[in-house]
């Protein structure tokens, strides 16, 4: 038990108000649920809220105030950011003597209150408690009046963009709290706009580098004084809920971010590095979800193959792929396809990405024992059509997947390989039988992604006999067709693309295959066989592609090398 924990639990069971099997009763809850120890008791209705309140108050010196927002100066209320104020309940009152007036009316809130002593650097903290009306009442008063500094800043983002301001931030210093605030802003801003899937805060020996990662390539931009990396990299821990005193561990948060009236669900992850902290932001938007098979990539021959498999009542169904090449999004496609009232489906997932109107998602929980293998065996007992795990992992999982196909269901998943033939021998190597692998996968889905080209200034070409040899072509059989490549202009930042599509290769089982299977699972023996049977590769399929004029030659080569 955390040392505040001890103190607030003591100091109620004190005054006779809660009894120790109540005590840990709360701290189950706590654990499990990752609530505030008060939040807990005032849920299970152990104690009224204002009694929490009352015994600290009482017993540990924090007093009750009133606050006139009008003496409140703005240099104050720059110390903390709006954003963090209203997340945390947290106002801002006074500085004097290294020592901060904080009024807050959450007074288990300990951590905010730790890192927020930690970034400002101040030497105390002076808390004091306001009631939850004048509280609200007081947060509006004092941060309403920031509303035009704000349109400044968007103003000034418009017209002169991060850049801009980063020559500016030349006199910031780590202690000026307000435009290191706008600065991380900024970047996300930016970043978003920009399409970017990930933010890379990256401490370097000499500078402090920024990347974006957009359409699965990083790019650098202008990055802030060296200087900033600590004051940088702790605003964005602050914002995602972690632990800024803690920089020996890796640590993941979230962060809800409102980006021109849309709100994005920010992934951060942090890990020390020799120079400081290395911090990656994924940065997940709902609205550019696409479900749909043809505009994710399906071939109309495929997307006829692969939904004849999502027809089937039982048996396990494989997308396979490295990390970012967007298996969830195939598998979120699928789902969504199967979703009616009269099915059932569950998903276990690591982490939860997107929410499924209409599913029933878990998110996995290590710490607490809820695994893959677990939490698969926990969903067959909820009587569901349609399980999709989010990996397997390892034996156990894989087991339990085959065990639940042959009982009924049907099961979607993911594995780590190059190619769709390579699941099959991945599997074996888990210790699956490979009759069992022959009798219960349905079908198998690799795939990558890859840039399409900008319409504004893709150029034709005529591709050279390297180029063709690479894809087992000559120049008489491409007589007729018009190949783009990649120019680069404003609209694409200079770089040629803009957005991508997946390109596929599709394994599905017949009995010869099964049969194949079941003597000799070899990776290359599969993989002639079901090429017979009309599968097509990811370097044909981004050939394909690159017919219509989607893509690029020199693109599919670069994500199909083998």
């Amino acid at each position: 038990m955390f040392s505040y924990q001890r103190i607030i639990s003591e100091g109620l069971k004190g005054l006779g108000i809660i009894e120790e099997r109540q005590i840990q009763e709360a701290l189950k809850l706590q654990k499990r649920d990752r609530r505030r120890l008060g939040q807990a008791l005032v849920e299970l209705k152990f104690i009224p809220g204002e009694d929490i309140a009352r015994t600290l108050i009482s017993q540990f010196g924090i007093r009750p105030a009133k606050i006139n927002p009008e003496e409140i100066t703005q240099a104050t209320v720059k110390l903390v950011s709006y954003g963090f104020a209203a997340l945390h309940r947290v106002i801002p009152v006074k500085l004097e003597k290294d020592i901060l007036t904080l009024a807050t009316d959450n007074l288990f809130n300990f951590l905010a209150a730790d890192n927020l002593k930690s970034f400002l650097k101040v030497r105390e903290l002076d808390i004091v408690y306001l009631q939850s009306d004048d509280f609200d009442s007081c947060l509006g008063k004092i941060y309403g009046q920031q509303k035009e500094a704000d349109l400044q800043l968007k103003t000034k983002r418009e017209k002169g963009g991060i850049s801009e301001f980063l020559s500016q931030a030349q006199t910031v210093t780590g202690r000026d709290e307000a435009p290191i605030v706008k600065l991380v802003s900024l970047l996300l801003e930016e970043a978003y706009q920009n399409r970017a899937s990930d933010v890379h805060l990256e401490p370097l020996e000499e500078v402090f580098r920024i990347r974006y990662r957009i359409d699965g390539v990083l790019k650098e931009v202008p990055g802030p004084p060296k200087r900033l990396t600590g004051s940088l990299i702790s605003r964005v821990k602050i914002m995602a809920g972690m632990d800024i005193a803690e920089k020996r561990l890796p640590q993941d948060g979230r962060i809800k971010f409102k980006s021109n009236g849309k709100e994005l669900d920010l992934r951060v992850s942090s890990i020390p590095a020799i120079h400081g902290e290395s911090i990656v932001i994924r940065i997940l938007d709902r609205s550019r979800l696409v479900l749909d098979l043809e505009k994710i990539g399906f071939s109309r021959e495929d997307k006829a193959r692969y939904e004849d498999l999502l027809k089937l009542p039982n048996g396990i169904i494989l997308v396979t792929g490295p990390t970012g090449c967007g298996k969830t999004t195939t598998l979120y496609t699928s789902l969504s396809m199967l979703n009616k009232p009269n099915k059932k489906l569950l998903t276990l997932e690591d982490p939860v990405e997107y929410q499924l109107p209409g599913v029933n998602q878990v998110q996995i929980k290590p710490e607490i024992d809820l695994d893959f293998a677990s939490g698969l065996r926990s969903m067959l007992r909820q009587a569901p059509d349609i399980i999709m795990v989010g990996e397997i992992r390892d034996y156990e999982a894989a087991a339990i997947a085959i065990q639940a196909s042959l009982t009924g269901h049907l099961i979607f998943s993911t594995l780590h390989t190059n190619d769709a033939p390579g699941a099959i021998t991945r599997l074996v190597d888990m210790g699956v039988k490979p009759y069992l692998v022959a009798s219960t996968l349905q079908g198998v889905l690799a795939q990558r992604l890859i840039r399409t080209l900008c319409p504004s200034c893709k150029k034709p070409y005529q591709p050279g006999e390297d180029q063709l040899q690479a894809f087992g072509k000559t120049p008489k059989e491409i007589q007729g067709i018009t190949f783009y490549q990649a120019k680069g202009c404003q609209e694409c930042h200079l770089s040629g693309y803009q957005g991508r599509i997946a390109i596929f290769e599709l394994l599905i089982l017949d009995d010869e295959i099964r049969s194949l299977i079941s003597e000799t699972p070899i990776t290359l023996k599969i993989r002639q066989m079901a090429k017979e049977k009309g599968m097509h590769s990811l370097r044909e399929d981004g050939w394909l592609k690159a017919v219509q004029g989607i893509t690029s030659l020199s693109e599919v080569l670069r994500v199909t090398q083998e």
